[in-house]
């Protein structure tokens, strides 16, 4: 089956033409469409046998019936044909009455086509319901109803000029694009020749007036349409392929044929015959030498369409002449009975036959050109029965045509009904699909570094139940949260993409096309645990190896790819050197192994000059087919969804290379062995319950997260990437002695006055998070945070200083918090936070509006900075005014009251501690989630002093407090609400340069 409208990839499936029926002449009476100039009105039977041809290419095409891969030019010949004959029909109105009669014109056109159309959207809407899986099903409604309000075409061209978007099965209703072309066109060019008309229609000689006012229109228009056309087939072939301005100038050219005055031409009759046969040579050789590598429409477009025009003009009668035909013509031919019948049938035919075909397929699979004929052929049945059915009857009906409004009611009764059914259809189906919200990565399970299973399990337990993760709906918009990272073909050039710590000197570089965007997100985790920064320079579609490749969204020769390897290979160059270079790429641009291995030559060999260590992360599984709709119609048995292995997984020349030695200093890697455990003929669309592809081709980025513990064990085996030491928590570590896992311990070991490891902590800066509605932190605090090693360092005996300084009477002092936000307890274990601090040595007056503090807040906050206090915040200690008294507390619920009796929040009362300015303690909080049990406690040296269990508040708040990832923060802050109602505030008897010293922070976590 075709997979594309896009000129360019393998049978472009757009290349539909103009609904053949939609200028359908009806028998001959003065004034109807069918004239041959504005002057006389005859009926044209070679038209209707001109039609047949036309539509019978399309057919072929969409069978793909071998040899005639070039029907898609059918639209060109529709286009001209449709030009010709309401032109004229306008123009004759106008010379004869001095107006244009819009109403009576719509009306007409809707009563002929709407309703033919309307009973296959219907019919497709119903029978997709049943035939198609549930996100299919929902993209189709989408269609059903972009198709009856007339701008399918333009939701294609959205789809189509999106590379990462790609990947989805064919549309039944692709073929409307053309209506809506042409509906839209009529829409602009019908009251333009009205106005036109109006404008001359006092003139002396008004039919010549009217002619020359509305050919001189249709000049500009059809020069300028065609300039964008070849533009846009040069930028764009989707856009050049599908959208109105680009085909305005097909139009233009049968409208040329009806204004200007051929009539009078008294050509030789072998002339005539000449440039007839001559133009349906042309057509039949575009049908049989145009194919999906022909750049399209652009100047491949002139053939078809001045063939039309030719086999038009040769049969419009001259001066003194009634038939023109002769014996000979190709218009003989045409007027026979046989082509004259499949042109009235052309319409209705052409309605039918491609959703006959995608919801064939879409049932049974896959079919050949064969069955694809039969069914074509099948088509036949249900047009028939429309045309004689629906079509006639109501254009033949006295009744409807009795009256304009008559028309337009039958037209908008045909919108309406197949939009009702859509929007019934598409909002039960959005309802079965469930929760559509991008997925939040902070709540996938652990991935397991090593082994044969995706998560962190016990070998041979079960897996806990629940949904596919992400959902189906989800899964398509599952993309990796880059930006505008991944270039599109047009684009020559990435913009800087630094992400994670942008300062840092340190950085990796992820290069390659979209299947190395997939990683985006592992390598970012990955960078923010060290310290360092992560380069994205990806260009979609464009394979990292110097090969030549062919663009579907550009329709033609991928140049820019070429570009962008050159500009990104240099850049690497002069830029300071990275820590690490990852690489990954399709491995199937061509099948040629000695091509791509130059290529791939090419392109290591100024990566290798750099001195870095370079990774290849071999290619990920291809599925070849709609992942995520396919698995939302088997969410109860997502095993239905597995797809080949050999077909999915091809031999990598590049990985064999690496393995062999040949390329020193490239190291290979991959994570197939996981995507596709086993040895069986398949690999699974969903494992461990973890929804696999986003398309066709892509990993969802909550696949990629899920491997990034796995990857990072990978890089560290291979010996490109450091251990993260102090930070991260490297899946498949090992319990301790105490059952406690280790995520995060630091010493504050480093030379005295340096600041703490860029690798774990950030900064905070100014006087507020970015965006923050409040003048200073917290509840009035007048201190600027800064990154100064003034007020946050180390002092070289293993401790971190965070200093209050004033100077000028401007309090300055530190605030640090975590990279990492993802400090959770795991689901019925606990997670343990402790410090060892030894609070400021300082007391009296010289303390007042001293603020320090350990504690944390809900990960959801860094997403904007807000939803405080909901998203939980937990104060592991807080001591004010140097008093000799330290307390815990929860915050969580809503502001003003509510469980947690905010703002105060549920606080412990002051816990003595006499020698906690002297002397280091330890502080914890440890989050319980153990079933049945679960609560928050507060620990002193050990001691527990105050709980809040789950029981004094609702289950809702206490899951949006508690059930995330959080954040840890060490600041000491100067003034606040705090201190004040403590009963003291900063004043000129304030100290400063009395620090917060911290010996450790530890985060742990243990399972039930």
């Amino acid at each position: 089956m075709p997979s594309s409208v896009a000129p360019g990839q393998r049978q472009s499936a757009g290349r539909t033409p103009a609904p053949p029926g939609s200028s359908t002449p009806p028998p001959t009476t003065p004034g109807t469409e069918s004239g041959p100039s504005p002057h006389r009105s005859a009926f044209r039977p070679d038209i209707e046998g001109l039609r047949a041809v036309a539509v019978l290419a399309v057919l072929a095409f969409h069978a793909e019936i071998p040899g005639l891969q070039g029907g898609f030019v059918g639209v060109d010949v529709f286009f001209v044909i449709s030009g010709y004959l309401i032109t004229g029909l306008l123009v004759r109105e106008a010379i004869t009455t001095g107006r244009i009669r819009l109403g009576d014109f719509f009306s007409r056109r809707a009563r002929r086509l709407l309703p033919s159309a309307a009973v296959v959207l219907v019919a497709v809407a119903a029978v997709g319901a049943w035939l198609t899986v549930p996100l299919r099903r929902a993209d189709l409604e989408h269609d059903v109803l972009a198709a009856a309000l007339s701008f399918v075409n333009w939701r294609f061209v959205a789809q189509q000029t999106d590379y990462l978007a790609a990947g989805h099965d064919q549309s039944p209703l692709l073929h409307f694009w053309s209506l809506a072309v042409e509906e839209q066109f009529y829409f602009f060019w019908a009251p333009l020749l009205a106005v036109a008309g109006l404008c001359v229609a006092r003139a002396v000689r008004r039919g010549r007036a009217v002619r020359a006012a509305v050919a001189v229109v249709a000049a500009v228009l059809v020069l300028g349409s065609f300039v964008l056309s070849l533009y846009w087939t040069q930028g764009s072939a989707s856009l050049a392929y599908l959208a109105t301005p680009s085909r305005i100038w097909q139009f233009g050219v049968g409208a040329l044929l009806a204004l200007l005055p051929w009539h009078l031409m008294r050509g030789p009759r072998p002339l005539r015959l000449l440039c007839g046969w001559a133009g349906a040579a042309a057509i039949g050789w575009c049908v049989v030498r145009y194919d999906h590598t022909t750049p399209y429409p652009g100047f491949a477009a002139l053939v078809p369409t001045l063939a039309t025009a030719a086999v038009i003009l040769a049969a419009i009668p001259g001066r003194g002449e009634r038939d023109v035909q002769g014996g000979y013509g190709v218009g003989r031919l045409l007027a026979m009975r046989a082509p004259r019948a499949v042109g009235r049938l052309s319409y209705t035919l052409y309605l039918w036959h491609w959703p006959v075909l995608v919801l064939a397929e879409a049932r049974l699979g896959t079919l050949g050109w064969p069955a694809k004929t039969a069914l074509t052929l099948a088509a036949v049945l249900p047009a028939l029965a429309t045309m004689y059915g629906v079509e006639r009857p109501l254009r033949r009906s006295r009744t409807v045509s009795a009256y304009t409004r008559r028309g337009l009611s039958v037209g908008v009764t045909a919108i309406v009904l197949p939009v009702a059914l859509a929007l019934t259809v598409g909002t039960t189906t959005l309802q079965l699909l469930g929760d559509t919200k991008p997925l939040d990565p902070q709540s996938l399970p652990a991935g397991a570094a090593s082994g044969p299973q995706l998560l962190v399990r016990q070998p041979g337990a079960p897996l806990p139940g629940g949904p596919v993760v992400p959902g189906p709906a989800q899964a398509r918009k599952d993309f990796p949260p880059d930006g505008g990272c991944q270039v599109a073909p047009a684009a020559t050039r990435s913009p800087d993409c630094l992400f994670g710590a942008v300062n840092s000197p340190d950085r990796i570089v992820l290069l390659g096309d979209s299947h190395a965007g997939q990683w985006f997100s592992p390598l970012l985790g990955l960078a923010a645990e060290r310290g360092w920064a992560l380069q994205e320079l990806v260009k979609q579609g464009c394979p990292l190896p110097r090969i030549a490749v062919h663009s579907p969204q550009l329709g033609r020769a991928y140049r820019e790819c070429d570009t962008w390897r050159t500009h990104a290979l240099e850049r690497l160059r002069q830029q300071p050197r990275p820590r690490l270079v990852v690489i990954s790429s399709l491995n199937r641009y061509t099948a040629d192994e000695k091509l791509l291995a130059r290529g791939w030559e090419e392109t290591l060999r100024p990566l290798r000059e750099l001195g870095v260590p370079v990774v290849y992360v071999e290619d990920t599984p291809v599925p070849g087919k709609d992942v995520p709709a396919c698995v939302s119609g088997h969410l109860d048995s997502p095993d239905a969804c597995a797809f080949s292995r050999r077909e999915s997984q091809r031999p990598d020349p590049l990985a064999r290379r690496i393995a062999s030695g040949a390329l020193p200093g490239v190291r290979s890697v991959g994570v197939n062995e996981v995507l596709c455990p086993g040895d069986g003929p398949t690999c699974p669309a969903v494992l461990d319950r973890v929804l696999l592809y986003r398309d066709d081709a892509h990993l969802t980025n909550a696949a990629a997260v899920v491997l990034a513990a796995r990857l990072e064990r990978l890089l560290t085996q291979a010996g490109a990437l450091p251990a993260s030491g102090t930070t991260g928590n490297p899946a498949g570590r090992r319990p301790g002695p105490d059952g406690w896992v280790r995520l995060l311990r630091d010493d504050f070991e480093g030379p005295a006055g340096s600041p703490p490891s860029p690798a774990v902590w950030l900064h905070d800066t100014g006087t507020c998070y970015p965006g923050c509605p409040a003048p200073q932190w917290g509840t009035g605090e007048i201190e600027t945070m800064t990154a100064s090693t003034d007020n946050v360092r180390l002092d070289g005996k293993g401790a971190l200083e965070i200093v209050p300084t004033r100077k000028d009477g401007r309090w300055s002092s530190g605030r640090i918090e975590t990279r990492r936000s993802d400090f959770a307890a795991p689901p019925g274990g606990t997670l343990r936070i402790e410090a060892s601090i030894a609070l400021p040595d300082v007391t009296g007056p010289k303390a007042a509006g001293y603020w320090p503090a350990f504690w944390t807040l809900g990960a959801p906050l860094r997403d904007g900075y807000t939803g405080w206090p909901g998203v939980g915040e937990l104060d592991v200690m807080e001591s004010v005014n140097g008093r000799d008294t330290v307390f815990g507390t929860l915050h969580c619920g809503v502001l003003g009251g509510g469980p947690c009796k905010e703002p105060a929040g549920l606080s412990s009362a002051p816990q003595k501690c006499p020698g906690c300015r002297t002397a280091f303690h330890s502080y914890a909080v440890e989050v319980d989630r153990t079933v049945g049990a679960e609560e928050v406690r507060w620990y002193l040296d050990g001691r527990v002093y105050h709980r809040v269990a789950a029981s004094r508040m609702d289950a809702g708040t206490w899951k949006r407090a508690v059930d995330h990832g959080l954040f840890l923060i060490l600041n000491v802050a100067i003034g606040g609400e705090l201190p004040r109602q403590d009963g003291a505030s900063p004043g000129p008897a304030t100290e400063p340069g009395h620090p917060m010293r911290v010996d450790h922070v530890t985060v742990s976590t243990r399972t039930a």
